[in-house]
């Protein structure tokens, strides 16, 4: 893991054109050469990113003059300026399309590398992980002709749940809860509003799974487009219920 921390500026073009203004911010580069650019405010969502699988390229300024560090950005709300020279471009480009993601470093207060070795991967707390695992199975309880792509779909933000497509072949995400209240519908929301950004999965829908949801969360759920969707864990492992029967 590569963080670098530095005054820059950067130009995304390919299926969308957007660009960033100077200014101070986080770049972090992953081994696999994706790139995601934060700033100070904004949470948790990147302000641009290069998902992989993309190549990264670092290119020196030709000119000689060019290779002194440029001043730190001027503070917000200073006088606009002509953009600086920069010292160095991180150019990322995808693999499997003709997007490139442009970052000019004017100025490098940090740049830093970390190996944070093998990750084990997300461990999901005792039920949670087998309702994962058995909706993934069973898919066609969100929907007849419901078929799945994968589970821990990967997005730069977290893994979803699961990630499947419906009838009509229009993606649907769905996190899942054992006891679902209005952190996990926000959650729901921040996930779909990142894969929407793609033109590739768009549209995608929201589906909330859990074995209990609040009514307060089923109403946040529904007002934001989402599917609620009660799961019984006894009745999808298979296990015998100890109600007495007619028949």
């Amino acid at each position: 893991m590569r963080i670098i921390v530095a005054d820059c500026a950067a130009e995304y073009s390919g299926r969308l054109t957007a660009s960033l203004p100077p200014a101070k911010r986080v770049l972090l580069i992953k081994a696999d050469s994706s790139l995601l650019i934060f700033s100070e405010l904004g949470s948790y969502k990147p302000l641009n990113w290069m998902a992989a699988p993309c190549t990264l390229k670092e290119i020196e300024p030709a000119d000689g003059d060019a290779a002194a560090p440029a001043e730190p950005a001027e503070p917000v709300g200073a006088a606009e300026s002509a953009e600086p020279k920069p010292i160095k471009v991180l150019r990322v480009s995808a693999d499997k399309s003709n997007d490139i993601l442009d970052v000019k470093l004017f100025h490098i207060y940090s740049d830093e590398a970390y190996d944070l070795g093998e990750d084990p991967g997300l461990v999901k707390e005792g039920v949670e992980d087998h309702l994962q695992r058995y909706l993934a199975e069973q898919i066609e309880r969100i929907g007849e002709g419901a078929k799945l792509v994968r589970r821990e779909y990967p997005t730069a933000i977290g893994p979803v749940d699961i990630m499947a497509t419906d009838a009509n072949g229009e993606h649907v995400a769905i996190e899942i809860k054992r006891h679902g209240g209005i952190d996990g519908v926000e959650q729901l929301t921040r996930y779909c509003e990142l894969l929407n950004r793609d033109p590739l999965l768009a549209p995608v829908h929201g589906i909330f799974a859990a074995q209990t949801i609040t009514p307060q969360a089923r109403v946040l759920a529904e007002d934001r487009g989402f599917t609620c969707l009660i799961l019984d864990y006894d009745e999808m492992r298979g296990a015998e219920s100890d109600e007495l029967r007619l028949f």
